[in-house]
């Protein structure tokens, strides 16, 4: 059975507005909280460091053609401690280090492979390693894995 989490501060970058909506009614109905949405690496820097998010999911190909990888690094770079996952349909698009993210969910994603995601990293971060087993639609950066097991 899966342990309750605690409520985890979320921040979207996505530019499709219905996955956009998709993945915060998602985060919102499990108890999550969205601190902030962006579309592009513009809007997200006007974000910035007004928020410290647990978990930053990261969208590859952004509005006004900016790049997730420089947002992942950014973020990374504002707040050490987030865990930045690439939610991209390209996943081959992701450098092999992950621009020091720590992992893909790849587009498209069903309900239950983003929710079960969540809960497997929501364990990890309120209290590491992750209890339940690492779902399939999560795949783990290599360093990312090898910290927690994966």
């Amino acid at each position: 059975m899966n342990r309750p989490l605690p409520s985890l501060n979320v921040l979207l970058i996505e530019d499709e507005p219905l996955i956009a909506m998709d993945m915060q009614m998602m985060l919102e109905d499990a108890g999550h909280t969205v601190v902030a949405e962006a579309t592009t690496m513009s809007e997200l820097e006007d974000i910035l460091p007004g928020i410290a998010p647990d978990v930053a999911f990261v969208d590859i190909q952004l509005g006004d053609g900016s790049s997730g990888v420089d947002a992942c690094r950014l973020i990374r770079n504002a707040w050490h401690d987030t865990v930045v996952i690439f939610v991209t349909a390209n996943p081959a698009m992701i450098p092999q280090d992950y621009a020091g993210g720590h992992g893909v969910i790849a587009k498209p994603f069903t309900q239950d492979g983003f929710m079960s995601a969540m809960q497997y990293l929501g364990e990890g971060i309120s209290d590491p390693p992750p209890t339940v087993a690492k779902p399939n639609a999560f795949c783990a950066s290599p360093a990312f894995a090898a910290r927690w097991g994966a």
